[in-house]
């Protein structure tokens, strides 16, 4: 069953090829049964012996033309300019088709005529234009109405995925209310009872605090500004430095003019803590953690980059944790943004996307 499902190139898996295949197959058998009943030369002919014979002689020829003309086609069409709007693409039909028409026709007929294969002719070469026309529309058809499909079948993924997660963030806002509330006072109340020669430990437990105390905050809120974001994710990869001493390093380029930006809350942490935990964590001489974010083409633009060990399969990072996933499926609700994970310069991953 996975074998059937599995991607061959430009997407297209063994079932869809082999479907389309048989199609071909299909076609070619009976268009050419059909031309080669018509000819005295196989009245005497059995069915069976009649149609394979049809098809070995021309059919497979013919058809195997149409497809060597439609796979560059439809890699125009259906990879090349796959973002492009329908309209635009069907026009191109209009053009495509007179193409597919004659110069398979023209081929057909060179081909089998070196080789010494029958071929329709006079009045009954029209059928070489009107059945190739009919199979060109047929087949695009097909394609067209399965790409529509496949597009379809993704937003409902999306949906019912987007459902998930908006229950899960609801059962999380629920438990915040109570559970960040409590703890920032628990962490106050330690923090008052620690001795004052212990400084750094008390500046630890009030950076602590204070993550409680914005999580609580951004579970009211839809969207905070850039600034109070970088002042969480700066407390929270403080504390982690804490842990890693010289070995984690921690680099925040943002302009101060982008500071008044609206963002959603908790966008970051989850990115900046995947490259703590899967980046930095697994290396003996750590490496740094970079937060850059830029206005570019009227959109904020933000990369998150480590130079930790890195990961090859890129989406295994999104089956460890539901951080990253919650984060990829907010972008995705809120701004239709899709997030890029790419190798950084010189080692290490990058995180990438917009708003």
């Amino acid at each position: 069953m996975n074998s059937m499902n599995k991607k061959l190139i430009w997407g297209i898996s063994v079932r869809e090829l082999l479907i389309v295949l048989s199609l071909y197959v299909i076609s070619a058998f009976f268009y050419h049964l059909t031309v080669w009943s018509s000819s005295s030369a196989y009245t005497d002919t059995s069915p069976a012996l009649l149609g394979f014979k049809a098809f070995i002689d021309g059919g497979g020829l013919q058809y195997g033309i149409f497809l060597l003309f439609t796979i560059p086609i439809w890699w125009l069409i259906f990879v090349k300019m796959k973002h492009v709007k329908l309209w635009k693409r069907l026009i191109l039909h209009v053009l495509f088709l007179p193409v597919f028409i004659y110069t398979a026709q023209i081929l057909y007929y060179y081909v089998c005529e070196v080789i010494g294969w029958f071929h329709l002719e006079g009045a009954g070469q029209v059928w070489d234009l009107y059945i190739p026309a009919l199979f060109y529309l047929i087949q695009f058809g097909i394609f067209h109405a399965y790409e529509h499909y496949k597009e379809n079948q993704k937003k409902l993924k999306l949906e019912g995925e987007l459902k998930q997660a908006a229950l899960k963030s609801e059962l999380a806002a629920i438990k915040a209310q109570l559970n960040p509330h409590f703890l920032y006072n628990v962490f106050n109340t330690i923090n008052a009872s620690v001795p004052p020669k212990q400084e750094k430990t008390r500046q630890l437990i009030a950076t602590l605090a204070d993550l409680f105390r914005y999580q609580l905050k951004a579970s009211k809120k839809e969207l905070v500004t850039l600034e109070e974001e970088l002042d969480f994710v700066r407390k929270y990869l403080n504390l982690e430095k804490a842990r890693f001493e010289e070995r984690l390093n921690i680099e925040i380029n943002v302009p101060k003019s982008l500071y008044n930006e609206q963002i959603p809350p908790m966008l970051l942490q989850p990115l900046v803590e995947n490259s703590v935990k899967h980046g930095i964590s697994n290396t003996l001489k750590g490496g740094t953690i970079t937060v850059s974010i830029f206005k570019e083409d009227g959109k904020l633009k933000f990369e998150i980059a480590d130079t930790g060990v890195g990961v090859k399969d890129k989406e295994s990072l999104f089956e460890r944790g539901v951080g990253l996933t919650n984060t990829r499926l907010r972008l995705l609700k809120m701004y239709q943004s899709q997030m890029e994970i790419s190798d950084n310069d010189p080692q290490g991953l990058k995180i990438s996307f917009a708003l």
